[in-house]
């Protein structure tokens, strides 16, 4: 007697498909000594071609973690990572060097480390660019272009000691966008500059994600930078919290806090939700018809 089994039914769409970056149930530990450190604790993640997302988040809270692996100079514990169609938990060394030539730019904080000091802006936008083996001409042409459209073309022949704040992040950012990359990631550009200057580089991130139609995520502390941006992404112990969506209503811009939801279900709370409920280790949970009620165990 043989035994027919059913038919299997429609496969589960992939989480992400459609999305340039994917984060699904990430995580990232780290050994200091006899001590563990759980830096990504599970964090969903999607970023679509051509947004430009902020990633907010208190200190040790898991953003530049994140950033980091997403740039390919740290390597996911668990879970899955895929930018464009780079595996980042299964390359290569070879395929590292590769991505992070070719599809992501990185820009760091501290504009020491994103400038070589004894370098011109035209030449250190055309470094990359020679190590990718791009011909010289096309690499001229490339770094005058860049440094141009990023409001810096005049000091093309200036080193960074002769560059203000500002325009050394300009610079940096000419720099990390020189081989055409899909994705640019800023960790904190910002950060060294007062309010004006700081104005005035995320407005030059703005206009290539704009212009250029460069997908930017940017790791910020500054809530006046993460105003600027349709989307803000919180993260809190090492998983995603809260997503602020702002979109135009006519004349008025309207801003709304999500709450986001992992994989697994589970829903972070904010504290003065908790604290104004006494929300403690347990809460009852109701369905309605069309919400779910969540409430004190009294």
């Amino acid at each position: 007697m043989s035994l027919s089994l059913p038919a299997p039914g429609p496969k589960a769409p992939e989480f992400g498909a459609d999305a340039l970056i994917v984060c699904e149930s990430l995580v990232r530990i780290y050994q200091t000594g006899p001590i563990e450190v759980q830096a990504l604790q599970g964090l969903d993640l999607l970023v679509h071609r051509g947004e430009m997302v902020a990633i907010v988040g208190a200190s040790g809270s898991g953003k530049s973690t994140l950033l980091s692996i997403l740039a390919g100079i740290d390597a996911p514990t668990a879970g899955r990572a895929r930018v464009d169609t780079w595996d980042l938990l299964a390359m290569t060394r070879r395929d590292r060097v590769a991505y992070r030539r070719h599809t992501v730019g990185f820009v760091r904080q501290q504009t020491a480390s994103n400038l070589v000091p004894y370098l011109t802006a035209r030449q250190m936008v055309d470094l990359p660019m020679t190590a990718a083996r791009v011909p010289a001409a096309k690499r001229r042409a490339r770094s005058l272009e860049l440094l141009e459209a990023l409001g810096v073309g005049d000091h093309a022949d200036r080193r960074p000691a002769q560059l203000s704040g500002g325009q050394q992040q300009r610079v940096a950012i000419a720099v990390a966008l020189a081989n055409q990359p899909e994705v640019l990631l800023a960790d904190e550009p910002t950060g060294e500059l007062d309010t004006t200057t700081s104005a005035e580089v995320f407005s030059a991130l703005r206009e290539v994600n704009r212009d250029l139609g460069v997908t930017v995520v940017v790791v910020t502390h500054d809530p006046t930078v993460s105003g600027q941006v349709e989307r803000t992404v919180a993260i809190r112990d090492g998983r995603t919290s809260s997503e602020v969506l702002r979109r135009t209503h006519g004349d008025d811009l309207i801003a709304e806090e999500y709450a986001v939801m992992d994989r697994a279900g589970r829903v972070q709370i904010p504290r003065d939700y908790r604290q104004a409920l006494a929300l403690t280790r347990r809460v009852r949970l109701a369905l309605e018809a069309d919400h779910v009620t969540i409430r004190p165990d009294a």
